[in-house]
């Protein structure tokens, strides 16, 4: 019997305590067409599962890691979910999952290996999840890749996802830190959280710095990708609200903060220039010292 017949309680129990911060996936399966814009396609809702399917269980399982992974994974190194960045179980449109498995394999100049979603998967486990591997022959990895590839029925390889939402600011406005700290208090974003920017939990309010937080690896490290990435989906409620300079200050704001280092930064973008907006630990010393420009990051557009 899979692992999700035992922590079926645990998993029910934080169901209950989900608040109005949550991205979590309140049935959201249910709500596939009005999340997803695009009418060419509507991803298959998990009310449609056949019970006598052997697959099913294994989809359900993938289903519980991808919503709960710091309580279903030993391998995790913090109190993040899947679900912290890709709402709704994935089927939200920002950083959506639907039709994830029709990317892969693809050429990852990151790790300059062509990766499969397995590879990806993992690199989320070490990088976002600052913890470790999974085996790829494992029941966790199998239910995972079994969750993502339902998610993705009916999605071509190589098909273009017109659905899912860019999480990049392409040109950043120069970031004022302090205003970023003034915007965390204002935007309420101590709210869901935490004024130590703790989180009160995976899916209700991760955390957004400190060790139970994604690593200065995680793709949410880079400068481009936070600020672009809290312009799309916070606050909750109120996306798309934040203008640009809000968004950068923000961001700017959070990354500053004590996080996990990454180990990896000198193996990462073999042969090529890394990119310039990846906030590494010499960066957030600059940075909490108030002496780091911003605008020798390629993507900063300085003020005037």
């Amino acid at each position: 019997m899979l692992k999700s017949k035992k922590l079926w309680m645990v998993v029910a129990a934080l169901v209950l305590i989900i608040v109005g911060c949550s991205t979590g996936n309140d049935n959201a399966s249910n709500q596939n067409a009005e999340n997803n814009d695009d009418s060419s396609h509507t991803p298959p809702s998990m009310d449609d599962l056949d019970p006598d399917d052997p697959e099913t269980e294994y989809v359900e399982y993938g289903e519980e890691i991808f919503n709960e992974t710091n309580v279903e994974l030993e391998e995790s190194g913090n109190e993040l979910s899947c679900q912290s960045c890709h709402a709704d179980g994935g089927y939200a449109d920002s950083s959506s999952m639907v039709g994830v498995a029709a990317d892969f394999p693809q050429y990852r100049p990151r790790e300059g290996v062509s990766f499969t979603l397995e590879d990806r998967i993992n690199g989320c486990m070490v990088r976002s999840m600052n913890g470790e591997k999974l085996d790829y022959d494992s029941e966790e990895m199998r239910a995972l890749m079994s969750y993502m590839t339902y998610l993705s029925e009916g999605v071509e390889i190589g098909q273009d996802r017109p659905w899912v939402e860019e999480n990049t600011m392409e040109e950043v406005p120069e970031p004022d830190v302090d205003h970023g700290e003034e915007l965390y208090a204002d935007k309420s974003c101590l709210s869901c959280h935490g004024e130590e920017g703790e989180g009160t939990g995976a899916n209700e309010g991760p955390a957004l710095w400190g060790d139970d937080s994604f690593n200065d690896g995680a793709g949410m490290g880079r400068l481009t990708k936070a600020a672009g990435y809290i312009q799309n989906n916070m606050p909750v409620g109120e996306e798309n609200t934040l203008s640009d300079q809000e968004a950068a200050d923000l961001a700017a704001f959070l990354l500053s903060q004590d996080r996990p280092e990454w180990d990896g930064h000198d193996d990462d973008f073999p042969g090529i220039d890394a990119p310039t907006d990846i906030i590494t630990q010499d960066k957030r010393d600059q940075i909490q010292d108030d002496d780091f420009d911003w605008t020798e990051i390629d993507d900063v557009v300085p003020k005037d």
